[in-house]
């Protein structure tokens, strides 16, 4: 099943998410809807009912932890409640701008690749990138975060030129204005 809006609420509740969780959520749902809704007016195959439902939901692994693993333990919880498998993955690969195999085995976590493939786990990992907390913000702030913590700033741009080109014009721009839609 691909929750509704209601339903992923009931589910942040039911998993005991705060009121920031649910806000930045929102927030990124509503980025990952018109991004969607661009892509598809372009003739781009992009389920966007599963992008939005994996928006509002991408951030339920903070009801158990505040680490990096808050994304596949997310995508545990949704797994537990039924949740169709393309939101799941969305909710699974949205942490920085993926995580490669590799990298997944020096941080502990299951075995899997877990960098964003399908044009919903782009959109919606570029969105939480374009957040801070429910506020947009420039894509070079993400930029100097991910130099600061010493992640993998080319992959963070290939993410954002995937979605340019999924929307046919420069993403951070139409969410900045508000003219993602």
């Amino acid at each position: 099943m691909i929750p509704s809006a209601q339903q992923a609420l009931a589910l942040h509740e039911k998993y005991g998410s705060n009121d920031r969780i649910v806000s930045h959520c929102q927030a990124c749902a509503k980025i990952s809807k018109a991004l969607s809704e661009r892509a598809v007016q372009r003739g781009l195959p992009v389920n966007e009912e599963a992008a939005v439902a994996g928006a509002l939901l991408h951030d339920i692994g903070r009801s158990q932890t505040q680490t990096v693993a808050h994304g596949y333990v997310g995508a545990g919880i949704l797994e537990k409640e039924g949740v169709d498998p393309v939101v799941v993955e969305i909710v699974r690969r949205h942490v920085g701008a993926g995580i490669s195999p590799e990298e997944a085995a020096a941080l502990g976590f299951p075995p899997g690749d877990y960098i964003p493939r399908t044009l919903e786990q782009k959109m919606v990992g570029f969105a939480d990138k374009m957040l801070d907390g429910d506020k947009a913000r420039p894509f070079e702030e993400e930029v100097k975060r991910f130099v600061k913590k010493g992640h993998d700033v080319q992959r963070l741009r290939r993410l954002k030129e995937d979605v340019d080109a999924a929307v046919g014009a420069d993403a951070e721009k139409l969410v900045l204005s508000g003219n993602s839609s």
